[in-house]
C-alpha cells in the first residue's frame, strides 16, 4: 500500500507583537536553529513529505535564505503569501488595516497549494516529537470527514511570565464538544481561564486538555472556507480588527458537514515564545531533548 502524502502547513505570517520582533527566526538551538527547524525535523521523521509556509510576502527572502535553504533538499517546500487582497472581490478591507486577517484566512490562502491531508502548526510553538507522530498516524488513516486536534495538558503549556491564549477543550467519548478560546494564567497555584468572548472566568485543573492550534485536517475544509469567507467579512462590523480564526472554522465546518473532531492527547511538553522571557526556558528544553537523544546537537549536520 502506497503511503499517503502529508503536508505540514506552518502559520508564520504574524509578527510577534508581545515578543517584540519576528520571533519565528529567533535562534533557539545550539547551532542557531529556529523553532521551525525542530518542527520540520519532527514532521519529516513522522512521515510528512511537504511543508508549506504561510508568510507575509515581504518576509519571503529572509525565510527562504534561512529556513528554506536548510531544508529544501530534505522535504518539498512551498511558500504561500497571506495577502489582504486574497479575498473575493466583493470584500473590501480598509487600507489602514495592518494586522493579518486571521488564521482561517491564512489557511484559505493555501487552497491552491494543499491538496492532501495536512496538519496546521504555529511557527512560534515547539510541539515535540510525539505530537507529529500522532498527527501523521491520524492523517494517514482518517476519512475525508474526520478531523483531529492534538491536545496538551494545560500544565505543560503555561509560562510563568504572564497570561497566554489557549483553547480550552471539552470532550465526550474522545471527540470535542466545545473549545473555549481563553486567556489562561496560573494564579496562586491555580489555573484561571478567562474566555475571550467575555464569559465569566473559571478554574481548570493542570491536566485540562487544551488546543495549541495543531489541527489535523483534510481538504474538505477548503470547501467550507471558500463557501463562507464572504459572509464572515461582510457580516463583521469591525473590518479593522476582526479575525477569521481557524478553531471557529473547524467547528463550524464540522457541524455543517457532519464531521467529528477527535481529541488526540500528546505527552509532549509544549514550549512557546509569547514573551521574551520565555526564550531561556525554551532553549533549556531543547538542550534537555538533545541530552536525551531526541535531536542531534547540530540538527541538520
Amino acid at each position: 500500500m502506497m503511503e499517503k502524502n502529508l503536508t505540514l502547513l506552518v502559520l508564520a505570517a504574524g509578527m510577534g507583537s508581545r515578543f517584540g520582533g519576528l520571533k519565528q527566526i529567533e535562534p533557539v538551538g545550539p547551532n542557531n536553529e529556529f523553532i521551525i527547524d525542530y518542527s520540520v525535523k519532527d514532521a519529516i521523521k513522522a512521515g510528512f513529505n511537504k511543508v508549506v509556509f504561510i508568510i507575509k510576502e515581504e518576509n519571503y527572502e529572509i525565510f527562504r535564505n534561512t529556513i528554506g535553504k536548510r531544508i529544501e533538499d530534505k522535504i518539498e517546500v512551498k511558500y504561500v503569501f497571506q495577502k489582504m487582497t486574497d479575498l473575493p472581490k466583493e470584500i473590501v478591507i480598509p487600507e489602514e488595516r495592518i494586522k493579518p486577517l486571521g488564521t482561517a484566512h491564512a489557511i484559505y490562502c493555501a487552497r491552491d497549494v494543499v491538496k492532501e491531508n495536512f496538519a496546521v502548526i504555529n511557527a512560534d510553538d515547539f510541539y515535540g516529537e510525539d505530537a507529529y507522530i500522532k498527527a501523521a498516524n491520524f492523517l494517514s488513516n482518517c476519512k475525508s470527514n474526520e478531523y483531529a486536534n492534538i491536545s496538551y495538558e494545560i500544565g505543560k503549556t503555561i509560562t510563568k511570565n504572564g497570561a497566554v491564549k489557549r483553547g480550552i477543550i471539552f470532550s465526550e467519548n474522545g471527540f470535542i464538544t466545545d473549545l473555549i478560546e481563553s486567556s489562561v494564567e496560573e494564579v496562586n497555584k491555580e489555573i484561571i481561564a478567562s474566555p475571550l468572548d467575555g464569559r465569566d472566568a473559571f478554574k481548570i485543573p493542570f491536566t485540562q486538555d487544551v488546543s495549541m492550534n495543531l489541527f489535523c485536517l483534510t481538504p474538505t475544509i477548503f470547501t467550507y472556507l471558500e463557501n463562507n469567507i464572504t459572509a464572515f467579512f461582510q457580516n463583521n462590523a469591525d473590518l479593522l480588527k476582526c479575525e477569521w480564526l481557524l478553531p471557529d472554522v473547524v467547528f463550524a465546518s464540522a457541524k455543517e458537514n457532519n464531521v467529528k473532531v477527535k481529541v488526540i492527547k500528546t505527552n509532549s511538553k509544549h514550549y512557546g515564545m509569547t514573551y521574551k522571557e520565555d526564550l531561556e526556558d525554551l532553549k533549556k528544553g531543547i538542550l534537555h531533548e538533545i541530552e536525551n537523544g531526541v535531536y542531534k546537537r547540530n540538527l541538520w549536520g
